[in-house]
């Protein structure tokens, strides 16, 4: 059943034979484990929505691995690196310091 509000579009898909039954499986499986049952269609909206997840997905890996070749980018990157080095350093002791004081006062908390 389609979500209020949303949009769909009818549309018919041809599943070879085993991808069908697989699902189909699938599907029964769950209705015996759930209080709520899925319907073929949700499971082929589910599967599709997944995939395309994973596309993008895939496309922001490829953009960021592009990223590591391209010379402008790690010049700039090199910069900022550089630009923030004190204030890393800076957080990293303040960090440090603030759990050797747990530290302390768990130790002298157990006394």
């Amino acid at each position: 059943m389609p979500v209020a509000g949303k949009e769909t579009r009818v549309t018919t898909v041809r599943l070879p034979r085993p991808v069908y039954d697989q699902a189909k499986c699938v599907i029964e499986h769950e209705k015996r484990g759930a209080t709520t049952s899925i319907s073929l269609n949700d499971f082929i909206v589910r599967a599709i929505t997944a995939y395309l997840k994973l596309l993008k997905r895939r496309q922001i890996d490829t953009a960021f691995a592009s990223m590591a070749e391209d010379a402008d980018y790690q010049k700039e990157a090199r910069l900022l690196a550089e630009e923030f080095e004190a204030s890393d350093w800076e957080a990293l002791r303040l960090s440090e310091e603030e759990e050797e004081q747990e530290l302390t006062y768990a130790s002298s908390a157990a006394r």
